[in-house]
C-alpha cells in the first residue's frame, strides 16, 4: 500500500464514522419520479463515472443544452455520445462491466443529482435517430437502466463556493491549456500553433 494506517474494512470505518441515519438511508429511489426528470431535464452537465474490468477507474464529463440526458421511462436514460478524441474510456469500460455513476449538475444548484445503474452502448437506429449530439449524428448512446438515483447533499459546494466567481482562485500560476497538453503529450509545435489547432478543434469537432 502507498499509504500508511489504511482502513481496510467496512467495520473499521465504522469504528472511525458514524452510521447512517434512517433519511439517509431511504432517500434513495429506484424509478425517475417527476423530481428526477425535473432535475435532468434541467441539468446541461454531468460527470460519468466508470470501471474497467480490472477496477481501474475513469471520470469524464459530459455536456450538452438542458435535456441532452433524456429519460425514456421509469428506468431507462440515454446520453447520446459526442465527437471525442477516441480514447473511449467511458465506452470500453462499460463494455467490460456494464455499470455506470452519473453526477448531475444544474449551474448555480449546490446539490447534485446522482443516478447509478447497468450501463450499455447501443446502436438502436430509432435511439440514434432521436437522440443527437449537440446537432451532429451519433455513433452510439449511453443506455443507463436505473437502480438508484438520490440527491446528494449541497455541502461540498458549499465549502467549494464553486457557483461564487468572487472566490474563484487566481490562474495566473496556471499554464495555458495548450501549453499543458504540448507537455504531456512532447509536442515540438510552437505554442500558438497548439493553441490555433485547439481552437480550430473546438470550432469544428464539436
Amino acid at each position: 500500500m502507498p499509504f500508511d494506517d489504511v482502513i481496510a474494512s467496512e467495520d473499521a470505518l465504522y469504528e472511525v464514522y458514524e452510521q447512517p441515519g434512517d433519511g439517509v438511508r431511504a432517500k434513495s429511489v429506484a424509478t425517475f419520479d417527476e423530481h428526477c426528470r425535473a432535475f435532468i431535464g434541467l441539468s446541461p452537465f454531468v460527470l460519468v463515472a466508470t470501471a474497467d474490468a480490472d477496477g481501474r477507474c475513469d471520470v469524464s464529463p459530459r455536456g450538452g443544452a438542458p435535456g441532452f440526458a433524456a429519460i425514456l421511462d421509469d428506468t431507462r436514460l440515454v446520453i447520446a455520445d459526442a465527437s471525442g478524441n477516441n480514447r473511449l474510456d467511458t465506452l470500453r469500460n462499460i463494455v467490460q462491466t456494464g455499470r455506470a455513476g452519473l453526477l448531475f449538475l444544474i449551474p448555480g444548484l449546490a446539490e447534485t443529482l446522482r443516478v447509478n445503474g447497468r450501463a450499455s452502448i447501443s446502436r438502436d437506429p430509432q435511439l440514434l435517430a432521436r437522440h443527437d449530439a449537440g446537432g451532429k449524428p451519433a455513433k452510439a448512446v449511453i443506455g443507463l437502466d436505473l437502480e438508484e438515483a438520490f440527491l446528494h447533499c449541497a455541502k461540498a459546494f458549499m465549502r467549494s463556493s464553486l457557483w461564487q466567481p468572487e472566490t474563484w482562485p487566481d490562474r495566473a500560476g496556471l499554464a495555458r491549456p495548450a501549453q499543458i497538453w504540448k507537455d504531456h503529450i512532447g509536442m515540438p509545435d510552437p505554442i500558438d500553433e497548439v493553441e490555433a489547432w485547439l481552437a480550430e478543434d473546438y470550432a469544428n469537432n464539436l
